[in-house]
């Protein structure tokens, strides 16, 4: 399990990484760009991974992570239960979706 207290300061420890309201989220940001999203209402996180990070972990763990179920989901943004994900493999899945989103140009 991750609360959002790990989840914030994981997010917030990479270089240049923002916090900022999303409608009714907390997002994460990189050079403007979101990364993550807390989504309070329904405990899980949103985050931006490759299409390739996006099927290993979905593969992996089917309940613990998931494409979203609409157009955004095929661009690679991918639903975390925060109350079933091992911090391990948050923290991994939250590194790949940071780098993932820095290293696209502006």
């Amino acid at each position: 399990m991750v609360s959002i207290e790990t989840f914030r300061k994981l997010a917030l420890s990479f270089p240049d990484a923002t916090e900022e309201p999303h409608f009714e989220k907390t997002s994460f940001h990189i050079k403007k760009k979101i990364f993550a999203t807390f989504d309070a209402k329904n405990s899980h996180a949103v985050l931006k991974l490759n299409e390739i990070d996006q099927s290993v972990f979905c593969s992996s763990s089917e309940k613990i992570f998931y494409p979203i179920p609409n157009k955004w989901g095929k661009q690679g943004w991918t639903i975390v239960e925060l109350s079933r994900v091992r911090p391990e493999m948050f923290e991994d899945a939250l590194i790949r979706s940071y780098e993932n989103v820095a290293s696209k140009k502006k």
